[in-house]
């Protein structure tokens, strides 16, 4: 069935794409302004805040959140290309406006929880593919094929998002997201050299869909059994 009122999805991807990184830029911010703060919480802070906005916002616009996902979904026919310059907007105005908010309150003595490499830009670019590729293989097995238990969606995508960022985090503070990128970049002045975060995550994510869509077989066979081969 053909969506003709689109706003409410892109208001929908705005609002989740803020809290997004309101919540888990903004633990960063604490862990840095404040040397108190418990700052080993920040990746369990940026899975619950993606399984939360699931659960609140995914029955309106399927909780993308990330131009990545967006596109890894175009990439593969799963997303109609009219409704694609949206949902981007949307994220990566979400973003910024996180990150303005950031900023009345906290001023701009701090990094805004930008992304950066503290290894090498060769294997920082590989680690951001492949943290990409897994969350959009979590993402596209859990929304798109019957057999998998949909229910459990945002805890399974919430799980990969702190995995990743629990691992990738010392790496190269695992964004995964070009939005999320965006947003501190802007504020930080360091947008120039986020093109490696903006490049990965969409290649990873598309990389992840399509392998997803090669190994599911042609067709959903859930009738046959839980797998299809």
């Amino acid at each position: 069935m053909e969506v003709k009122h689109v706003l409410p999805q892109y208001i929908s991807e705005f609002i989740g794409t803020f809290f997004l990184i309101f919540f888990g830029c903004g633990s960063m911010i604490l862990a840095e302004v404040n040397p108190s703060y418990a700052g080993s919480f920040i990746p369990i802070i940026w899975g619950g805040s993606v399984s939360i906005m699931i659960y609140a916002l995914g029955h309106i616009s399927g909780a993308h959140f990330n131009p990545a996902v967006t596109l890894a979904f175009w990439s593969v026919k799963r997303f109609p290309g009219k409704r694609v310059g949206g949902y981007l907007l949307a994220q990566c105005l979400g973003a910024s406006f996180a990150s303005f908010v950031h900023f009345l309150i906290w001023g701009a003595t701090h990094k805004f929880g930008v992304t950066e490499f503290s290894v090498t830009i060769g294997v920082g670019f590989l680690v951001e593919v492949i943290l990409s590729f897994a969350l959009m293989f979590v993402i596209i097995s859990v929304a798109t094929d019957s057999r998998a238990v949909g229910e459990l969606a945002g805890i399974a995508i919430g799980s990969t998002v702190a995995l990743c960022a629990f691992v990738g985090g010392p790496l190269t503070n695992a964004s995964m997201n070009p939005a999320r990128s965006l947003g501190p970049g802007l504020f930080s002045g360091s947008g120039l050299g986020l093109w490696p975060y903006f490049i990965a995550p969409i290649l990873g994510a598309m990389l992840g869909a399509k392998t997803y869509e090669w190994i599911r077989c042609q067709k959903d066979q859930a009738g046959e059994g839980p797998g299809c081969c």
